[in-house]
């Protein structure tokens, strides 16, 4: 696989040599970016050494990863998800080319499997024998899920209000699960207490470089199932930061390599109460510390971790940010189910619920073509869903009382 050459920090722009730090800058505490000698790869890696291999998922992008080889490579399908064009919301809005990436189709049903594959690898090249992480759950159970059968021992930080499929999936894989009685942040914080006082090695988004290179491989993704054609807008559900991040990096280092001739617009969409992000964006650049409440756990963040990246990524983008309310996260998941068949747990709703209100503010035109990123399945969090349809229709084993529902033509 590729080599890294080095990282460069995402707030300082600090360069950082490679074996110096698996974290952040040493100098200013920010994010570190994973470099690459791009200018090398591209006079010897083609389009077609991309499409081909025996290798499937992200691991098709073997070169453009920080791994030493293949041989930590996940044998579960990561990546690989499907690129669907829109049918009832394109045709509702009056868009002619709106798709869907429904990233909820990966093992643990979440986006956070590219980002776990890839911090896991890192960890089990370093030969580390305990991971762990700070989730709202669905980066925790990505992991958990990835690390089982491994022998690494993944230790989880979650806050108490997860919801119960992600912890159950937790216990199931086998992790150890610490629920924290505060909030996600307060888990964060004691995730890193953790990792300083015993050594484990960390896989916090916002903090461990090495799950951004992950997540970048969506951007791959999307640019090959449209042709090899870069899209004009990409809309991202947002807590942390660092799937947007993630997703600019991808669409820039193809760019690069000269596979795309533009870039695209990026959409931050942030829940009403979770907005941090979008306050950056519309001040100074500085990330203030929020409430975090939203109906949307996934991107219930109080202090975004990756932020310095994500409002780069936006702003070197010529993008924006939406916020939504939760009774908007809400109605855009069985929006979204009953026009397109995709189930969408809030956090993913959101980026539905972002596309609906951007087009109705103007500023998403007919004809450009627009990808919606759905980072998790609705089936991480019931709860949420069935508070937007009601309960079925309880009656006794009879016709009669089935001719009382008046279902008939």
């Amino acid at each position: 696989m590729g080599k890294s050459i080095g990282f460069k920090c995402a707030r300082c722009g600090a360069e950082v040599e490679l074996a110096s730090s698996d974290y952040d800058c040493p100098k200013c505490s920010g994010n570190l970016l994973v470099q690459y000698d791009l200018t090398g790869l591209k006079r010897r890696l083609k389009r077609s050494d991309v499409e081909g291999g025996a290798l499937d998922g992200i691991w098709r992008y073997r070169e453009l990863l920080p791994l030493d080889s293949s041989k930590y490579a996940s044998p579960l399908k990561i990546g690989g998800t499907p690129l669907y064009r829109s049918r009832g919301i394109a045709d509702e809005l009056g868009l002619r080319s709106l798709y869907i990436k429904d990233d909820g189709r990966n093992p643990s049903a979440s986006f956070k499997d590219r980002a776990g594959a890839i911090a896991l690898a890192r960890a089990l090249e370093r030969g580390e024998k305990v991971i762990t992480g700070a989730s709202t759950g669905n980066a925790a159970s990505s992991l958990a899920c990835l690390a089982a059968g491994t022998g690494i021992r993944t230790i989880i930080f979650v806050p108490k209000a997860a919801p119960v499929a992600k912890i159950a999936q937790l216990l199931v894989f086998g992790a150890t699960v610490i629920a924290v009685d505060g909030t996600y942040d307060q888990a964060f914080d004691l995730c890193l207490q953790a990792t300083a006082e015993y050594g484990w090695y960390n896989r916090n988004t916002g903090y461990n470089p090495f799950t951004r290179e992950g997540k970048k491989t969506c951007a791959y993704e999307i640019v090959e199932q449209l042709g090899w054609k870069c899209p004009d807008k990409v809309i991202v559900p947002v807590g942390d930061g660092n799937i947007i991040s993630g997703i600019w990096k991808g669409f820039l280092e193809f760019h690069a390599l000269g596979w795309i001739d533009r870039l695209p617009q990026l959409i931050a969409v942030q829940g009403g109460k979770s907005d941090a992000i979008a306050c950056a964006l519309e001040s100074n650049g500085q990330i203030p510390t929020v409430s975090g409440e939203t109906v949307a756990d996934s991107i219930s963040v109080s202090l975004p971790r990756d932020g310095d990246a994500a409002v780069t990524a936006v702003r070197d983008s010529k993008g924006f940010a939406v916020r939504v309310a939760d009774t908007e996260i809400l109605e855009s998941i069985p929006h979204l189910a009953r026009r397109e068949g995709v189930f969408a747990e809030p956090a993913a709703a959101a980026a539905v619920a972002g596309l609906r209100k951007a087009y109705a503010e103007g500023r998403i035109a007919s004809d450009e073509t627009v990808v919606v990123l759905i980072t998790g399945n609705g089936l991480k969090d019931v709860a949420s869903a069935m508070k937007t349809v009601g309960a079925p229709r309880v009656i006794a084993p009879e016709m009669a009382a089935l001719r009382q529902l008046n279902l008939g033509s």
